[in-house]
């Protein structure tokens, strides 16, 4: 077990043994039973919600990169991508990996993009001779992951409909407000701090 997720088990312990001494003395026991049962039964309908979705974007993506979207894609993102990742040959796994990625965080499929991320830094970690220190396309991949742009948040209206919004894509233009806002932010500091 990594540190990381040492102490992860131990924040996730000390909050868990927090509401129980909380609800010990405030005398909410049976409320935070229920909390329990209710929450658990929740978080199984979420994740089958979820996977149903997951499941469908990633084949889709899956489709599209077998049809040679990914290539088109990337000659789109090419003369932006070209000067943001200067390490990764245009044409490399890494690059490909890279596209597949923004494709799935423009389409605002979070967690189909995560595996697609992954993916793309174990390319760029090959690129970079299995270095233990990242290089400055893998900090930039970073901070464009984090920032991403979302045309359609496909995840955030999802949640939106299954917990009743009567318009759960009303929240798409803050969406591209601030994931614009984010994403040219983090990459005028990433580049700024890598000189």
């Amino acid at each position: 077990m990594k540190n990381g997720d040492i102490m992860l088990n131990y924040i996730w312990g000390f909050i868990i043994l927090i509401s129980i001494i909380c609800a010990i003395f405030t005398g909410n026991m049976e409320a935070l039973s229920n909390s329990i049962l209710v929450g658990a039964s929740d978080a199984i309908n979420l994740v089958i919600t979820m996977a149903g979705m997951m499941s469908l974007w990633s084949g889709i993506l899956k489709i599209a990169d077998s049809g040679g979207i990914t290539c088109i894609l990337a000659k789109i993102f090419k003369p932006v991508l070209k000067h943001l990742f200067k390490d990764c040959p245009e044409n490399s796994p890494a690059m490909r990996a890279i596209c597949m990625n923004i494709t799935a965080n423009i389409l605002g499929l979070g967690n189909a993009a995560t595996p697609l991320g992954i993916s793309a830094m174990k390319e760029m970690k090959k690129l970079n001779k299995n270095s233990d220190v990242a290089s400055n396309s893998m900090i930039t991949f970073v901070v464009m992951n984090t920032a991403s742009i979302q045309i359609l948040p496909t995840t955030m209206s999802i949640l939106r409909q299954k917990y009743h919004s009567a318009a759960p894509f009303d929240i798409v233009p803050a969406v591209w407000i601030s994931s614009v806002v984010a994403l040219l932010v983090g990459i005028t500091l990433a580049k700024v701090l890598e000189k």
